[in-house]
């Protein structure tokens, strides 16, 4: 049953973003009717006493819905800046990451979580 699930549902492009302790993955797939959908996963690594594993949490969103998603999205992101916190530099956060990410190198792997 998993082996028809991969065959169904081919991944066609794939974006991947480090955000502290949380990655969050943009995939876009395929159906067996070449219709596509995007998958928003996220991804944070818990701690067993064994070892650790992934938690996972996923979104499908669907063709339809692309702007309406987006739209509320961006909606909401200028409601926090703008209105709860119009204080904050947001553009520093991006500076502080390119930074690490200079000083430490950054591992872009090809990781992917489904």
């Amino acid at each position: 049953m998993e082996e028809k699930k991969d065959k169904d549902n081919v991944e066609i492009y794939s974006q991947r973003v480090k955000a502290g302790k949380r990655t969050y993955f943009f995939d876009i797939k395929s159906t067996r009717s070449n219709d596509y959908y995007l998958t928003i996963t996220e991804s944070k690594k818990r701690f067993k006493d064994d070892g650790y594993y992934y938690e996972k949490h996923k979104i499908f969103l669907y063709k339809e819905d692309f702007s309406k998603f987006i739209e509320a999205l961006k909606q909401s992101v200028d409601y926090v800046k703008t209105e709860l916190m119009p204080d904050v530099n947001f553009d520093e956060f991006d500076r502080a990451e390119d930074e690490e990410e200079e000083s430490t190198g950054s591992l872009d792997t090809d990781l992917k979580w489904d």
